[in-house]
């Protein structure tokens, strides 16, 4: 699957300095912070009274998937752009919710049910022509060649969803969600076209290339789904475990198809269920010029800054109010509160009140400093990041993860019928794969957040270790049982890896550079993925279809790579807390050492030295014919 579908967070805060940074040497320390500011500057003065930059500390940003443009700092900080929530009924930004959550369900990731779509490719004989005579005449289920090739038809649907992301994620950040929709819908339609018409055409090869442009319409209906959880920033949290839920039951479409031909005993041919599934792509384009939203709502560091404006009592007063008469001047200031009150409490209704965001934001904090990773390499940059083992151990472990995932996905039906040497137990294990698949994603989705937000990155890698694991152990148990519990591990691990990646890339890397680093780790193993097709060969030809060796081979490196990296991380995270720890009781005793030296200025100071002297009064409030009036 791809990497982009299980991003976390759409926004959050960078911390200003990177805590590698406390390693070295005051000079070099000094000038880090100087070339960080330098990168900020023309911005800085902009930004700072609003809030997005906490001083000292972090900086308030939201996520980019353009791994191109150079992001401009602090990007969360244009209050001009996107439509502000109160201007749109709740109505109707339900139903936005509704519609793009159902987008996804049916057009985001349907190639990643491949399992459930396979036995239908090998009964309409797709690819049969590759068979020899020898294998036709032994009447096997699926011949040596046709299975590369099937296999194949899924793995550059894989790695296209991953590599598109790069450019889906670009066009999205610079020309906004409405093109993405459009464009997604043509190449849904296009791959369902192509795919129909290789069916019904003999001479026609149109599988690959079909099955290609339903992955990359899937990326572009998916990305820019997550901006519609600003619709209800409140519950913004809910909206995109939805949406990312929605994306993993997108791969039971296949599997509900596989119902309907089973049930008719194969009437339901798969060209008329493509030319049915055009559907979708039109009701996407329907719903996007109708009611979707032209341009992204605000986001919820550009509401934090209407916020604060609208509660600042100064704005009431206009220059133009001193050629007034003093009663018209009091009643469009007082109209002016009004409103500016008014805005105030639509904007607390969508975002919560001051204790409610207070405490929502010490949550985060608290969520942030439980990783223990947080600000690692925050505001490096993207080069300096990616020559550290933070960023080299984390893509090896993502190649080796995805190869085994897309691997078990495709071959899953061909493992099990080698092991249990029984092509009804493969079937009924391969069945049980293709309903617990997106059932797995869909349940799981609340408790990683739990997960992610109370466990350290260090605990949570080593989880996902033992988990991998386990995997590899079990999944080398010739038994029906054994393979049960290997599919529940399977469909669980999938989506906490990649959601732990994100996360991790997030915490770790910052959401400034996250397109260009992310990216690159997307891309790199999408790459790497179509080896899954010599993997294959590997397995039949050398091993003779025993899945064993490759697996166990899979997993061992895995477990070699993934200790690495937990090892790494967890004495990183150790020397940092240590060093803050320093810091902090430096901290403290130089604000002792300065209390002290105040008390002992103040007592060799004359009594009344600072004091107004008696009979003297502040006259600059006091003003002949004139009286201060506060308007509120």
């Amino acid at each position: 699957m791809s990497l982009i579908q299980h991003v976390t967070q759409q926004e959050g805060t960078d911390r200003e300095e990177a805590l590698v940074d406390l390693f070295l040497s005051p000079i070099d320390r000094l000038e880090s912070r100087e070339q960080t500011s330098e990168r900020r500057l023309s911005l800085q003065s902009q930004y700072s009274n609003a809030g997005f930059l906490q001083a000292g500390k972090s900086v308030r940003r939201v996520i980019s998937y353009d791994a191109l443009h150079k992001p401009q700092e602090p990007v969360a900080g244009d209050i001009d752009g996107g439509i502000t929530q109160y201007n749109v009924s709740t109505f109707k930004r339900a139903a936005q919710v509704f519609a793009v959550v159902l987008a996804c369900w049916f057009g985001s990731g349907i190639v990643f049910g491949f399992a459930a779509l396979k036995p239908i490719l090998i009964k309409e004989g797709v690819y049969k022509d590759l068979c020899t005579q020898q294998e036709l005449d032994e009447k096997v289920e699926v011949c040596y060649e046709q299975d590369l090739r099937l296999n194949f038809f899924f793995s550059l649907a894989s790695t296209t969803a991953n590599v598109s992301a790069l450019v889906v994620g670009t066009m999205l950040d610079r020309y906004g969600p409405r093109v993405c929709y459009l464009v997604g819908s043509a190449c849904l339609a296009a791959g369902s076209i192509i795919m129909s018409l290789a069916f019904q055409i003999d001479e026609f090869d149109g599988y690959t290339i079909g099955n290609f442009f339903l992955a990359l319409g899937g990326t572009f209906v998916f990305l820019p789904s997550f901006q519609i959880a600003n619709a209800f920033p409140k519950y913004g949290g809910t909206i995109v475990a939805l949406v990312t839920g929605a994306f993993d039951a997108s791969a039971a479409v296949f599997l509900f198809y596989r119902l309907g031909y089973e049930s008719t005993d194969g009437a339901f041919k798969p060209h008329i269920f493509f030319l049915v599934y055009l559907i979708v792509p039109a009701a996407i384009v329907v719903a996007q010029l109708t009611f979707l939203p032209t341009e992204n709502y605000k986001t919820a560091p550009q509401l934090e800054m209407k916020i604060q404006r609208a509660g600042e009592n100064e704005r009431d007063v206009h220059t133009s109010d001193e050629d007034l008469p003093d009663d018209e001047v009091w009643r469009r200031r007082k109209n002016r509160s009004a409103r500016r009150r008014k805005r105030l409490s639509k904007l607390d209704e969508l975002v919560g009140d001051e204790v409610a965001r207070k405490k929502q934001e010490e949550k985060h904090e608290h969520h942030l400093e439980a990783s223990g990773v947080w600000g690692a390499l925050h505001n490096k940059t993207a080069i300096e990041q990616m020559l550290t083992p933070w960023f080299i151990l984390l893509t090896l472990l993502t190649v080796m993860q995805m190869v085994r995932m897309n691997y078990f996905i495709a071959s899953i039906r061909e493992q099990y019928a080698y092991m249990l040497g029984s092509i009804d137990l493969a079937t009924r294990v391969n069945e049980f794969f293709d309903w617990a698949l997106p059932l797995g994603g869909v349940l799981s989705t609340p408790f990683l957040g739990m997960l992610l937000d109370n466990v350290s990155t260090p605990g949570v890698l080593l989880i996902i270790i033992v988990i991998a694991t386990a995997i590899g152990i079990i999944g080398s148990v010739a038994t029906l049982w054994a393979g049960y519990i290997n599919v529940i591990l399977f469909v669980f691990m999938r989506p906490l890896y990649y959601s732990a990646m994100s996360d991790y890339a997030t915490k770790v890397f910052g959401f400034a550079t996250f397109g260009r680093v992310y990216g690159t780790i997307i891309c790199f193993s999408g790459l790497i993925n179509l080896s899954q097709t010599g993997i294959d060969a590997l397995t039949k030809r050398t091993f003779n279809g025993n899945p064993v060796p490759i697996n166990a081979f899979l997993a061992g490196f895995t477990f070699i790579i993934g200790t690495a990296l937990v090892v790494y991380v967890t004495v990183q995270v150790y020397r940092m807390r240590k060093k803050l720890d320093e810091e902090d009781a430096m901290t403290v005793t130089n604000t002792d050492v300065g209390s002290i030296m105040e008390s002992l200025l103040e007592e060799d100071e004359p009594r009344d030295y600072g004091s107004i002297a008696p009979g003297r009064q502040s006259r600059e409030y006091e003003q002949p014919g004139r009286q201060s009036r506060e308007y509120v």
